[in-house]
């Protein structure tokens, strides 16, 4: 295909994500059933404009999901407004943490005595499809507004946390395969793929959104200098993290997250949009009392049209990719299984002792999405070796398992989060009873 070709593919796809937003609004759709749908026909499956394979094509497909994932960790942290001492935070760690480990397990040991799969890959599998997904959920959170309950907190810091705590899991299933190196005994994995990777991932991100957001507003409020160019504040600060991290051998992902955490906490004056508005803007961003934000305001705003266009390139993808998986009969029980028995069990145990209401622990449940941090992870164990038909059983579990995700939890989440603030803020409604 010709440039001008793709500039008009591009560009209807871009006017399109504008035109359906409010029609998507009325409906029980999500924009990534219409980006899946329209994945799968441009793959190679149906018009062939591009083909994914996600054999041949391994190493820059790990890149552009790793970017997507990026992008959404560092809006993820922008958003979470908790402060550290804030005792909500402990829901989110143990689903991050407790929950992880237990959905793992379970879908390791279906994998070595129901799908005949060696140890090695069935934790592989375990660990690809236990985390939640930041981008696909992004919507999802933001239903509960600027002061989220337990729920959007637990569905924001479980979808920010857990892509860095599963690290570890997969490097233990490539050990078992003989493609990572353990150290005697399993002191490395221990030490720094158990301990220091996410330990280390989160006080580096940290330091350096702190540090980086202080100078900042060190130099716009004594200096006046520095001022706007925001755009870039967070690319940089999104690269340097991530980039800090990789080099000292820690987590990348939880890195990310951490610093726009840390940066969101460099803004806490009740500045609002409108206020930003209808004052002069470059006398605000020199304020020392609105300075952080208006940084943070400017910054979030970027992010999310990134996050956007981040969501639409990954899912087209994932839809393209489906050509390569090859559904076998147990897919048909097994995506049931993990979504209906296996979330909730890790859940219900995880969170155990915390004083949740059944309808929270029920909506969490449910919202285990499965997304982009899958299909990432999927790559980066290929892309390290795992091979055979081992790697095309992960292939066709991992892609069919987050197209599903996708088709079932954009169909229910409007209706689910409506009904859930209605109750919330209102009481219950006369009529059916979707949660108890």
């Amino acid at each position: 295909m010709s440039f001008p070709d793709w500039a008009l593919i591009l560009g209807l796809l871009f006017i399109t994500m504008v035109l359906v937003q409010t029609l998507l609004e009325r409906l029980p759709l999500s924009s990534a059933m219409i980006y899946l749908a329209i994945g799968y026909a441009m793959g190679p499956a149906w018009l062939g404009l591009f083909d994914p394979n996600p054999m041949r094509y391994t190493g820059a497909l790990e890149v552009a999901t790793e970017v997507v994932l990026l992008v959404s960790l560092f809006a993820v942290g922008l958003k979470t407004r908790l402060s550290l001492r804030d005792p909500r935070w402990l829901m989110p760690i143990r689903l991050a943490v407790f929950s992880m480990i237990i959905t793992t397990a379970l879908i390791a040991l279906i994998g070595v005595f129901f799908l005949g799969l060696p140890i090695g890959p069935a934790v592989l599998l375990g660990a690809i499809l236990a985390p939640t997904d930041p981008v696909l959920a992004s919507d999802i959170q933001s239903e509960l507004g600027d002061q989220p309950d337990r729920v959007g907190v637990s569905l924001a810091g479980e979808g920010g946390l857990n892509d860095g705590t599963t690290f570890p899991l997969i490097m233990l299933g490539l050990g078992w395969m003989g493609l990572h190196e353990m150290g005697d005994y399993g002191w490395r994995w221990w030490v720094v793929d158990l301990l220091w990777a996410p330990l280390g991932g989160l006080l580096i991100g940290g330091a350096l959104g702190t540090f980086v957001g202080w100078i900042v507003l060190h130099l716009r409020t004594r200096h006046q200098s520095a001022v706007g160019l925001d755009e870039f504040l967070a690319i940089g600060l999104i690269a340097v993290a991530y980039g800090v991290a990789q080099i000292c051998l820690t987590s990348g992902f939880l890195a990310v997250f951490a610093a726009g955490y840390a940066l969101r906490q460099m803004g806490t004056q009740p500045t609002t949009r409108a206020t930003i508005g209808s004052t002069d803007s470059a006398e605000l961003a020199t304020h020392p009392a609105h300075a952080g934000t208006v940084m943070n305001s400017a910054i979030q705003e970027f992010n999310e049209q990134l996050e956007k266009l981040a969501e639409l390139a990954a899912v087209l993808l994932v839809g393209a990719m489906l050509y390569y998986t090859k559904p076998e009969p147990a897919i048909w029980w097994f995506v049931p299984v993990l979504f209906l028995i296996l979330r909730p069990i890790a859940v219900v145990v995880g969170i155990a002792g915390m004083p949740t209401k059944p309808r929270q622990r029920e909506l969490i449940s449910w919202f285990g999405i499965r997304g982009i941090g899958s299909v990432f992870y999927l790559l980066y164990v290929l892309d390290h070796g795992v091979a055979g038909p081992d790697s095309q059983r992960l292939i066709s579990f991992t892609l069919l398992t987050v197209a599903f995700s996708i088709v079932l939890h954009g169909m229910t989440a409007l209706p689910l989060m409506k009904y859930y603030l209605y109750l919330k803020g209102m009481g219950k409604p006369a009529g059916k009873k979707l949660l108890p």
